[in-house]
């Protein structure tokens, strides 16, 4: 039977690489097949329709709520102009210098994949900061790579995450932060190192350009030219700028509670750039935008809620674990290097996906009692890593190269070996402290 399921999962990737089913769907009908092969009856204890259906679609509530709170953050940026804001300051310090530039729109894409993931992060930072540095000269793969590598900075202190890995894994939040927290600093060194080395490439030069601040403000003294810009461009002030830290500091410094931690930014936010008058609006309108940008990942969530429940059967462990057993290595050594060589597994949907499959066999490894839930924290994690930059069918991957003008596999290409840096040394803190 255990061979049957492997099968079973081995043609749910299919399903989703062929794009014959959207992931999501893909997820739920392959867990509902684990269920009836590992034998659990319709009704009752460890069943289909109350454990892997009923009890599995909202086993990630938490995370969903993240997700969505997130993505009202995040529409607010945006309509409030705080987030353009930012990359243009960022842009305008820079000046012509390309390095200088791709380092600052780094920092701010950082910020905003504090926030919020995916696509929406991309286009936050992307839509100034892309034309911005191959304006200056950039090369364009470069481009799109340094915001994607931004947020990936940025996801360590991503809350939603947090609280996906928390619930997913079953490990309080405070085990998923101290993993994060020694993730970053591989995360933030490579991103850096990867704008210094790929900014000085030799690339093309796309038409986009930026006008200089006179340009665009004609006369008048510097304050008159910088209330003039602020009032055209729509910028947001200094102190709104703080919202995508206010999440940070509340969670990381005062250890306050994800989802307060949260709607504390969604607060500064509105209140920082909004008038009385205008709140009751903005509010309404922003969460539902925040509604519409959140749905794919919250039907996703949901798909891996009920692949979870259905691989931690009694059935299906019972039948997974003399198989798994047998080749996940047990040496700290070979740890590292198996799943460093399997990192690609991770890429266009493949099993090691922890937003596909990958979330199920992550599972199945701790219901078997394989290794423990904070090892597959540092896996699942580290492999998060190559997936939200590198994948060539991810929305912000995708969104990225084209708004840059080249393909996903250029970027990917371009971005991969630093990030399997990444993921190789959160491998290592993983093996070094938990196995």
């Amino acid at each position: 039977m255990g061979i049957v399921i492997l099968l079973l999962m081995l043609a749910g990737v299919g399903l989703m690489l062929a794009r014959v089913l959207p992931t999501a769907f893909a997820l739920v009908l392959l867990g509902v097949v684990i269920a009836v092969v590992a034998g659990a009856p319709l009704t009752g204890e460890n069943s289909i329709f109350d454990t892997v259906l009923q009890e599995g679609a909202p086993a990630l509530a938490a995370t969903m709520l993240a997700v969505l709170i997130g993505s009202w953050l995040g529409k607010l940026m945006e309509e409030t102009g705080i987030a353009g804001t930012l990359v243009r300051k960022i842009v305008e310090f820079g000046g012509d210098r390309p390095t200088v530039v791709a380092l600052g729109v780094l920092t701010v894409s950082a910020l905003v994949g504090t926030v919020t993931g995916s696509a929406p992060a991309a286009m936050m930072a992307g839509i100034i900061g892309i034309p911005a540095m191959i304006a200056v000269g950039v090369p364009n793969t470069t481009a799109a790579g340094t915001i994607l590598m931004g947020i990936a900075a940025g996801m360590p202190f991503e809350l939603p995450v947090w609280q996906f890995f928390s619930t997913a894994l079953e490990l309080p939040v405070d085990t998923v932060k101290g993993f994060m927290l020694k993730l970053f600093p591989f995360a933030a060194f490579f991103a850096v190192l990867f704008v210094l080395v790929e900014s000085r490439r030799k690339g093309v030069e796309h038409a986009w350009s930026l006008a200089s601040a006179a340009e665009r403000d004609g006369g008048g003294s510097p304050r008159e030219r910088r209330r003039a810009r602020a009032r055209r461009m729509g910028d947001a002030p200094w102190y709104a700028l703080l919202a995508p830290l206010v999440p940070l500091v509340l969670a990381l410094g005062f250890d306050v509670a994800i989802i307060p931690s949260m709607l504390a930014g969604v607060l500064w936010a509105l209140l920082t750039t909004t008038r009385p008058g205008h709140l009751n609006k903005r509010l309404l309108r922003t969460l539902y935008g925040g509604f519409e940008i959140a749905a794919p990942p919250i039907a996703l969530f949901v798909a891996i809620g009920v692949l979870l429940a259905a691989v931690k059967l009694p059935g299906a462990v019972e039948a997974l674990n003399p198989l798994v057993e047998a080749v996940a290595p047990g040496n700290p050594i070979v740890f590292v290097l198996v799943f460093t060589l399997l990192v690609p597994l991770c890429l266009y949907r493949g099993p090691l996906n922890v937003y596909g499959l990958g979330a199920g066999i992550a599972g199945v490894l701790i219901a078997a009692g394989i290794y423990p839930a904070v090892a597959m924290l540092g896996l699942t994690a580290s492999y998060n890593q190559v997936f939200g930059v590198s994948d060539p069918t991810s929305t912000q991957t995708v969104w990225a190269a084209q708004y840059s003008g080249v393909g996903p596999q250029q970027v990917m290409l371009r971005t991969l070996p630093y990030v399997w840096c990444v993921a190789l040394g959160g491998l290592i803190v993983t093996a070094a402290t938990h196995l």
